[in-house]
């Protein structure tokens, strides 16, 4: 083979190999970010709707808000699963579905105002920030509040006012609240809680020791109305007593 010829046959055989590769359609393959979208959409019909919780500015939520952010690495594949995954300390994020439901119950709209008992991922917050006009959120733990303040400030979510403390005592300074809705279980509803809801709004609780049951209170004129909804488990709500945290 003359050196021209040879030439020429190195040409084709890299055009040969390098011109299809370089022609593949990089769409031909969802891209992660479209795989967790899949995933959302597909949680929100299948978990969500189908389960009777209709609510649209709540299932828009759901079908925006980024769950797999709000988790651990190695739990993202999950994320979009109806289960509590862990987030570290003992604690776990709230299932879809019983986060849908407690924000469904509490009737939480364009013109409440939130208090939320234990930040935890933060996705919970960033779902209600979806459709409420503040949120205040209080959690005690603090390594969970500097990674979901991190994770809310990246979203962009500029509705949202944190706390580091004791949610027992709730957040005085901002109350009352049209809504408030706990994501850990005391013995005992707080009294501090119940004080700082606005007469009509709603308190959304776990409350027991080892045998839980979801409740919905309201704070009507006559006084406190509470309806059990159904039996469910949550870590404890953590307590101080220092007057520093109250």
């Amino acid at each position: 083979m003359n050196t021209v010829r040879k030439k020429l046959f190195y040409i084709l055989l890299i055009v040969f190999l390098i011109v299809p590769i370089a022609c593949v359609d990089d769409d031909s393959k969802p891209s992660k970010e479209k795989m967790f979208e899949n995933a959302r959409l597909k949680m929100v019909q299948e978990q969500i709707v189908a389960r009777g919780i209709t609510n649209e500015n709540l299932v828009n939520a759901m079908k925006t808000v980024k769950r797999h952010l709000f988790v651990l690495n190695e739990d993202e594949p999950y994320a979009y699963s109806d289960r509590p995954l862990p987030i570290g300390y003992n604690q776990d994020t709230t299932r879809p579905y019983l986060a849908a439901l407690m924000i469904d119950l509490a009737g939480i709209n364009k013109d409440s105002k939130v208090l939320e008992i234990g930040t935890g991922s933060g996705y919970p917050t960033a779902v209600m920030a979806k459709i409420a006009r503040e949120v205040y959120t209080v959690e005690i733990l603090e390594p969970l509040y500097t990674r979901a303040k991190k994770i809310l400030k990246e979203q962009g979510y500029d509705n949202i006012k944190m706390k580091l403390g004791d949610g027992y005592h709730g957040w005085r300074e901002y109350g009352p609240y049209d809504a408030i809705v706990v994501t850990a279980a005391p013995q005992q509803e707080p009294q501090p809680l119940i004080e700082q809801l606005k007469l009509g709004g709603k308190m959304i609780i776990p409350v027991g020791d080892y045998v839980q049951e979801l409740v919905v209170i309201t704070k009507e004129k006559d006084g406190i109305k509470r309806e059990k909804i159904l039996p469910v488990r949550f870590t404890p709500l953590e307590r101080r007593e220092d007057e520093s945290s109250q």
